[in-house]
């Protein structure tokens, strides 16, 4: 029986269930993205585009 849990004591599997009840994981926002060629994306963002244009130019 394999080991399902870190060495720190971390349940594997209980994270892996605690994830899967969240939105859409990392990987499958870039296949989302590269299916729509990135076009009409704004829907799925509540990012304020100037505000990290400010963080990234500050002057």
């Amino acid at each position: 029986m394999p080991n399902h849990y870190t060495a720190a004591g971390t349940n594997i599997e209980e994270v892996k269930r605690k994830n899967a009840e969240y939105g859409l994981s990392y990987n499958e926002v870039k296949a989302l993205l590269a299916s729509t060629g990135g076009k009409n994306t704004k829907q799925f963002s509540d990012t304020n585009a100037e505000e990290i244009k400010k963080q990234i130019h500050p002057h």
